[in-house]
């Protein structure tokens, strides 16, 4: 690959077979650790939560080349942890159900710090119980609230990124779990959107409510659920959240989709880290750029296709220790293909024939017929990943939008939310 120093190997040690380490920064830090109640991220970046795609397979690649940072962290004297790698949304009915899935999609690897778990819940009471499993039974250092989630199957319960609009039930929700965390010292974060549309905007009161009940940190993705992923992300709104919430860390997420992104939005929006989702699909190595970023280095990740189909075979790997079953493995790495393959010269055959993979041993059978010396694509390989869809109208409950509390009606409603939500 190219444009990336490796460290000075140790006499007879052979250079690592990863992906190659920046550089130490020679700049300067462009921010500070970002502070997340007692814990302290040295690279200020949190892998956003994404449904099917954040389980501890994937959060351990992205650890892994997160950790690549690790000569930065140590010129600057740091020793927290690289980034925060957050679990997929995990229902807080079915955490206190104990679905057999849901305490699967838990699970953290030994070396995971801070263990960080992200609820969704609708009520107060469950979501208290969910959180007090965690705190009593030590299975998180840090618990991330859900309340962007802008899918139909959720909003239309009222739940995700329409419940901010009911500002006592937010509240409610918000207070229970941080109450429940500082019995363990376990800090609660809140990720949320601009609101439901641009009519109904709940960014800035919800940030303020979520200061007021004790978060660590609130994060904004820079779109209305109405938006879904398309368009653009509204930089702006970050900033306006920057400047409203003062004595708490201000996260921004929405079109980072390289560390250039990151740096930029640092710069217009004054935030104190960024979530990255998207971004990293197919490309965990972004952690590592984010990393050499905020160090204050220009060197980034290039890496040739043979290095992809590595990381693509290491990824696949690390799925079948996690659902201990190489046919489900095979299925669930089928998604990521087009993420890792994008840019580069590969066939519609391959990657048809790969998209349909079914056992390790044929994907090594089609990782072989790629080309390992094909070089990192450049430009083709950039940019959005993922599907960006179309505005829509939001599906609510009925007469969700007539007032800011919550009617008997809306109570029913939202008694039957985590039941039609899957926990995992």
């Amino acid at each position: 690959m190219t444009d990336v120093m490796t460290p000075p190997t140790q006499a007879g040690e052979a250079p690592s077979a990863d992906l190659a380490r920046p550089a130490a920064a020679t700049a300067g830090a462009v921010l500070a650790p970002l502070r997340i109640g007692r814990h302290v991220i040295e690279s200020p970046v949190v892998l956003a939560p994404m449904a099917g795609i954040t389980n501890r397979a994937f959060r351990r690649l992205c650890r892994e080349h997160g950790n690549e940072g690790t000569a930065l962290s140590t010129a600057r004297g740091a020793s927290g942890a690289t980034s925060l790698y957050v679990s997929e949304m995990i229902t807080t009915r079915a955490l206190v159900e104990r679905s057999p899935e849901t305490m699967r999609l838990i699970e953290h690897d030994p070396d995971e710090n801070p263990r960080s778990i992200q609820l969704y819940s609708v009520d107060p009471a469950t979501a208290r119980a969910a959180a007090r499993i965690l705190v009593q039974e030590d299975r998180a250092d840090h618990i991330d609230l859900n309340f962007g989630c802008p899918v139909p199957k959720v909003t239309r319960k009222g739940g995700g990124s329409a419940l901010p609009w009911k500002k006592e039930l937010f509240r409610s929700i918000v207070g229970a779990v941080v109450e429940e965390g500082a019995r363990r010292d376990i800090p609660v974060t809140v990720k949320m959107r601009k609101g439901i549309d641009d009519d109904h905007l709940t960014f800035l009161d919800a940030g303020l409510a979520a200061e007021a009940e004790g978060v660590a940190a609130v994060a904004l993705h820079g779109r209305t659920a109405a938006q879904s992923y398309s368009g653009t992300a509204d930089w702006s709104a970050i900033r306006m959240l920057k400047e409203t919430v003062t004595s708490i860390p201000v996260l921004g997420n929405g079109d980072i989709w390289s560390a250039e992104d990151a740096l930029r939005m640092v710069r217009e929006t004054g935030c104190d880290g960024v979530v990255v989702g998207r971004g990293c699909l197919g490309r965990p190595w972004l952690f590592t750029d984010l990393a050499a970023a905020f160090a204050g280095t220009s060197a980034r990740v290039t890496p040739t296709l043979g290095e992809v189909a590595d990381t693509l075979r290491k990824h696949t790997a690390y799925l079948c220790d996690f659902y201990g079953e190489e046919e489900r493995a095979c299925r669930d790495i089928r998604k990521h293909i087009a993420w890792y393959l994008k840019g580069f010269p590969a066939g519609s055959t391959i990657r048809n024939s790969l998209a349909l993979v079914d056992s390790m041993a044929s994907l090594e059978a089609l990782l072989a017929t790629l080309d390992p010396e094909a070089p990192w694509p450049g430009e083709a390989a950039e940019g959005q990943r993922g599907r960006a869809g179309s505005p829509r109208s939001v599906a609510l409950p009925d007469r969700w939008l007539e007032s800011r509390e919550l009617s008997e009606e809306h109570r029913r409603t939202i008694a039957e939310a985590e039941l039609s939500v899957s926990g995992g």
